[in-house]
């Protein structure tokens, strides 16, 4: 067995950043992030880096806040796998894709409410302390350990939280920290 075998699955489950609802025209997959949400994905970028969690996969909704809130977050350049059947995804279907796609030893799953939070809601043993969890509120990120040997075993109750964070509090953490320097 190899080094890379032995290092722990991990998983990351992040909501897109806020969207724009200001176009009548535009159709819901095509919404982009509002100004709110172009400032909170780097913010949940740097918060990764910063946990030592940058993914090494990504899975993402084909939806054009996905993709963007992926490209804003400023991470190295990753294998991506844009999945259309992640958008609005239910939890049962994010599993799956999870299952059937997931090929690094850190995933990133960029999806949408109410899929993301029921599907991390599903996966962990135990919540989080944090009020903003089952909510998920737009690019709150967890971070997780996965008790599963590989992905194709992934199930209920067998991710371990390490960290979950709402950009709200990131980003007041950020501007606390400059106002000290």
């Amino acid at each position: 067995m190899t080094a890379a075998a032995m290092l722990p699955l991990s998983l990351i489950l992040m909501r897109h950043a806020k969207s724009d609802w200001n176009d009548p025209l535009a159709s819901d997959h095509d919404r982009v992030l509002n100004e709110r949400g172009r400032a909170s994905a780097p913010a949940m970028g740097r918060w990764l880096a910063a946990k030592d969690a940058l993914p090494d996969q990504v899975l993402v909704s084909s939806a054009a806040r996905t993709r963007e809130t992926l490209a804003r977050l400023g991470l190295p350049e990753t294998p991506t796998k844009v999945l259309p059947g992640l958008y609005l995804a239910q939890p049962e279907r994010i599993i799956a894709l999870i299952r059937a796609e997931a090929s690094g030893r850190r995933v990133l799953v960029l999806g949408h409410n109410s899929g993301i939070s029921e599907a991390a809601a599903a996966l962990v043993a135990t919540r989080p302390k944090h009020r903003g969890f089952l909510e998920f509120p737009t690019c709150a990120t967890l971070i997780s350990d996965v008790s599963a040997p590989r992905w194709s075993a992934l199930g209920e109750g067998m991710l371990t939280p390490c960290h979950f964070a709402v950009p709200r509090e990131v980003l007041a953490a950020e501007a606390a920290l400059q106002g000290k320097n």
